[in-house]
């Protein structure tokens, strides 16, 4: 935890590892897309994975143990090849993309056939909680806050990774009180 970090984030942070990690398979190849400056996530999978790579504009170019991260934008591409990773998690991240669509479409690219992306992403119920925690208490994130550029529930999440970019499989819940979403979809075996 950095010292300026607000005090709710790496409780939020937690949270999230222990919904996501039943999920992930033991000795898989992960990519974090969205890792954050710190690849906390991928740290804390590290012995649960075969591999792990975390893309994010805000992390530096490292190798650590079995853990790769790169300086990107997450804009239109990842620099991965076709079909390269058994999982890809996208953890409060998908909210702050611009290009929502073509991220998507990418990960589904760098998946292997069968393989299986996970989100979370903020609830639409969420923006004015989290607006009140960040503006007003100070214990998450501002800057975080006001860069979300959308909020979702679970049709626009299903819209979005089944409808559009042609996932299958697609499980969703909420968590954290019905603040946050948790959904997996898997890409089609081929």
């Amino acid at each position: 935890m950095s010292y300026n970090e607000p005090f709710l984030e790496p409780i939020l942070r937690w949270m999230r590892l222990q919904r996501v990690l039943p999920y992930i398979p033991k000795n898989s190849i992960l990519l974090d897309v969205g890792c954050g400056k710190a690849a906390s996530f991928l740290k804390a999978v590290s012995p649960h994975v075969k591999q792990g790579f975390g893309v994010d504009f805000k992390v530096k170019d490292e190798e650590f143990l079995n853990i790769t991260t790169t300086q990107i934008k997450l804009d239109t591409h990842l620099p991965f090849k076709d079909c390269s990773f058994d999982i890809v998690t996208m953890l409060a991240v998908l909210e702050h993309i611009e290009n929502e669509q073509q991220i998507l479409k990418e990960v589904y690219r760098v998946l292997v056939p069968g393989g299986k992306l996970i989100i979370t992403v903020p609830s639409v119920w969420s923006q004015p909680v989290l607006e009140f925690l960040a503006y007003k208490l100070k214990i998450v994130s501002e800057a975080e806050i006001r860069d979300h550029k959308r909020y979702y529930n679970r049709q626009k999440l299903k819209t979005a990774l089944v409808e559009i970019t042609e996932f299958q499989e697609f499980h969703h819940q909420y968590f954290q009180f019905g603040m946050n979403n948790f959904c997996t979809v898997v890409k089609r075996s081929q």
